[in-house]
């Protein structure tokens, strides 16, 4: 396997050349910024050591915060060409703020995200329902879409055990939090008649699949058999992970994504297995291909996006920690 650290620092720095001088990080150069895919790219920067250009990062998120704690969807040169208000991309603010505070041991950062991560989880709670679940976005004209998505929730899980993190160092009380958490987790867990109900996973999404897992909502053996339970659906061998189990096209970043949850779930020598599929994917200039259609072994599309290399980084990363538990 190719070192595994040179690939953080190649991948991490490929992300911070197309950093704006804003803080933002656009999916590739003239491209769109979105919320959640530029916390996925500081958070890889903070793994690589880039920790100036991580806080960038969220220095850019504190500024265009819209007052009521949410984000738009997507940004791009400065007007916004999506105003949806995505639950997920809002929530996940306070785990990037967690992770940024986990690699700097920064307080006064912590302190000073503290009112935007809190507004963002507040805004993002407004979407959950009496049964826990959390509906999926807020329309361009105010009106919650109707559905709720299981890997969006699952997300958003994460984030509000990160915003209670963050809460307990600074000691903050936010116990709706903890509560709207188990609510959450109980329908991820017990209740996946809630979600997609209106034809969101139509196409079988591999991120419905594996994010109750990659974001710890479901673990230890449930969390196994929901990864080889559906390993066949999804994986091509020697190639990775399908975007949606209808297509033969393989992407990057779902895989990355894999590997972690493998990780997770400590099948450390299947992820270093999956994580060599990919390695033929790395572009000599910088960067990895986004994805490829089977069998006609096309890639596509042609650009490469920053949060595909921030997956890299983090499946990366992950293999290095397991490895170092591991003692190797």
């Amino acid at each position: 396997m190719k070192d595994k650290y040179q690939i953080i620092r190649e991948q991490a720095a490929f992300i911070a050349e197309h950093q704006l001088q804003t803080g933002a990080i656009p999916w590739y150069q003239g491209g769109i910024i979105d919320p959640w895919d530029h916390i996925e790219c500081a958070i890889a920067l903070d793994v690589a050591g880039m920790k100036k250009e991580a806080g960038r990062a969220y220095d850019w998120l504190k500024r265009i915060q819209n007052s009521d704690g949410s984000w738009y969807s997507g940004y791009l040169d400065g007007y916004v060409p999506d105003l949806t208000k995505d639950a997920n991309f809002i929530s996940y603010t306070a785990t990037g703020v967690w992770y940024h505070y986990l690699f700097t041991k920064d307080e006064g950062f912590l302190q000073e995200m503290w009112p935007v991560a809190e507004r963002g989880l507040d805004f993002t709670l407004r979407l959950q329902q009496p049964t826990g679940e959390i509906l999926w976005s807020f329309d361009k004209n105010g009106r919650p879409w109707p559905g709720a998505l299981i890997s969006g929730s699952s997300c958003i899980w994460q984030s509000l055990q990160s915003g209670i993190k963050i809460a307990e160092v600074l000691g903050r009380e936010k116990p709706e939090w903890s509560i709207a958490g188990e609510k959450l987790s109980r329908a991820v867990r017990y209740r996946p008649e809630l979600f997609d109900r209106h034809g969101e996973d139509e196409q079988r999404f591999a991120t419905t699949w594996f994010y109750p897992v990659l974001t710890g909502v479901l673990e230890g053996q449930a969390a196994r058999d929901r990864i080889f339970g559906g390993w066949d659906e999804f994986v091509v061998e020697g190639w990775g992970c399908k975007c949606v189990s209808t297509a033969p096209w393989v992407t990057m970043a779902e895989t990355t994504e894999l590997i972690m949850a493998l990780c997770l779930i400590g099948e450390l020598d299947k992820a270093k297995m999956v994580f060599d599929w990919i390695l033929p994917f790395q572009d000599p200039a910088g960067g990895f291909k986004t994805g490829i259609k089977l069998p006609e072994e096309l890639i596509w599309p042609e650009e490469k996006s920053t949060w595909t290399s921030a997956g890299v980084v983090l499946a990366a990363s992950a293999i290095a920690w397991r490895d170092d538990r591991n003692g190797g």
